[in-house]
């Protein structure tokens, strides 16, 4: 048995522990916005996050995330609230056929968790792990942006902070 915490809640799961945190949360867990891509950690499709970073769960071995919060995109917010960065890949329509979409607003969520004003150069340099096959960079790179302008907005909000 392992015990794993994901989107704030703990599991106990009866896998072998070297399996990949990708099979359990899809085959176990039934989260399944996480993809298959590539089972190499070279495409990003299975990004997830670990502790706030971002990580191949496709080749992440269960064992490893014992004591460790795990994040998916079902972690960021719901249909009826989406997150932040839910909200403005909707908004900027970012997803084309969709495979990556997870992957890349896993690794863009952690990259505004530590700088939501990030720059183009940042936030590139950021994604460039995960690939899009579709071509939508533009549309992922300006879903970002504005997810950023979100977190900016209600971090100020509740801070009292105005400007």
């Amino acid at each position: 048995m392992v015990a794993l915490t994901v989107n704030g809640k703990t599991h106990q799961v009866d896998v072998d522990p070297d399996t990949p945190l990708l099979y359990v949360l899809r085959g176990e867990l039934e989260l399944n916005a996480a993809k298959y891509g590539c089972g190499l950690g070279q495409c990003g499709a299975c990004t997830v996050l670990v502790d706030g970073e971002p990580v191949f769960s496709c080749v992440t071995p269960v064992l490893v995330l014992e004591g460790r919060k795990v994040t998916t995109v079902e972690g960021l917010g719901t249909l009826e609230a989406p997150g932040p960065l839910q909200q403005a890949f909707i908004e900027e329509q970012a997803a084309q056929c969709g495979y990556c979409i997870a992957g890349m607003m896993m690794r863009a969520q952690a990259l505004l968790q530590r700088n939501a004003a990030a720059t183009d150069e940042e936030i590139k340099a950021h994604m460039e792990p995960n690939l899009c096959r579709c071509g939508t960079h533009m549309r992922i790179m300006a879903a970002i942006k504005r997810a950023g302008k979100l977190m900016q907005t209600a971090s100020a909000a509740s801070t009292g902070r105005t400007g």
